[in-house]
């Protein structure tokens, strides 16, 4: 299975009849952007990636009791993550449909064509990794078909169902060039629609275009955390010249003083300076993504923004962007605290949460 699904490096042309799908770079975002060649994106594969996204039957089932689709948890209200008040999840940890939980929370599924540096809190899905089957989003389908705390599925089994559904073969006619539904080009139209899903009009956003002002406390918490006299916030997750708010990289950032070294960058690396590190995530709407850090430990930003302020913890493996870990953090005072708080709620785009190009089709084939 994993070789049926690895990915040729060779450039694929777009199917005959295919309209390509641009994405048109937001102001001050990064022009490079993380689409394989061997994946160009088109208005169909972005339409069928949408319908496969939303349609439970991607666990390779029919039964109601038994579907399970990638928004099953990824809502796109919460930022495309599954966020602290799911009606089904228990603050904000999940289970696939066996009721395994999954190892870490889910990262928010936002921004997503801009992150060079690979996928999940560990970067394991990686252009860089010699394993040709854990490379891109791509892959990360078939990986929640298969993973027992997601779907518990079988790709061969969903292939035949997707396939046997009417409309779909046509989908993938006008998608790929042919009707012929196999898993990878599911991958791939789940991997198209992922990368569109854009952030870009936050009330910060417009205030760095002009278009609107921030508050005095919010101006006040940006300055804290762009400052490394402050909230030291930025070397890590951008501000000025970063619009991402993450540099999709990983550090260990004082959470602990002892690491098992099991599911964390070092595991990859191997680099004793990898141990307890994990993925920057990136902090637009980072108020619905809660809890927080890769094992859920914060509840709220009042929590992780306390961490930070009195809670950093030495260890030899400390990433030295870690300025204040001398004397335990940052140690902002409640005034700085609230203020950094309002800055970082500026990081919140409602239009993203309200996309109806993102959310589900009106139907799907049936």
């Amino acid at each position: 299975m994993l070789v049926s699904c690895t990915q040729e490096d060779d450039p694929v042309p777009i199917p005959a009849g295919a309209t390509p799908y641009v994405i048109e770079v937001p102001f001050g975002f990064p022009q490079k952007m993380n689409i394989p060649e061997n994946n160009p994106m088109t208005v169909e594969g972005v339409e069928l990636g949408r319908c496969l996204f939303y349609d439970g039957r991607m666990s390779g089932r029919t039964h109601p009791d038994s579907l399970m689709s990638c928004a099953t948890c990824h809502l796109q209200h919460n930022s495309f993550e599954c966020g602290i008040d799911h009606p089904v999840y228990e603050n904000g940890f999940t289970h696939g449909l066996t009721g395994i939980p999954t190892p870490h929370l889910m990262l928010p599924m936002i921004n997503l064509v801009w992150n060079m540096n690979g996928y999940l809190w560990n970067g394991k899905i990686s252009n860089d990794n010699p394993n040709t089957s854990f490379r891109n989003i791509e892959d990360l389908v078939w990986m929640g078909v298969l993973a027992p705390h997601e779907m518990n599925g079988d790709t061969n089994r969903t292939k035949a169902v997707i396939a046997a559904i009417p409309g779909y073969p046509e989908m993938f006619k006008k998608a790929f060039g042919s009707e012929e539904v196999t898993m990878k080009r599911i991958s791939m139209a789940v991997a198209q629609f992922v990368r569109t899903l854009i952030s870009y009009n936050a009330k910060f956003d417009r205030y760095m275009r002009g278009e609107e002002q921030l508050t005095a406390s919010e101006l006040s918490g940006f300055v804290l955390f762009t400052t490394e006299e402050g909230a030291d916030c930025f070397h890590c997750h951008g501000g000025f010249g970063n619009p991402l708010f993450t540099t999709n990289l990983f550090y260990n950032n004082g959470k602990d003083t002892v690491f098992p070294g099991t599911d964390d960058r070092y595991v990859l690396t191997g680099d004793p300076m990898d141990l307890g590190a994990y993925k920057a995530t990136t902090l637009r709407n980072i108020e619905l993504t809660g809890p927080y850090m890769h094992d859920g430990r914060f509840a709220t930003l009042e929590e992780v923004v306390d961490f930070y302020a009195h809670g950093l913890l030495w260890s030899p493996y400390i990433n030295p962007l870690m300025h204040h870990i001398a004397n335990g953090g940052t140690q902002l005072v409640p005034s700085e605290k609230a203020d950094l708080i309002a800055f970082i709620k500026t990081l919140r785009d409602e239009e993203f949460l309200s996309n109806t190009e993102f959310g589900p089709p009106e139907e799907l084939p049936e």
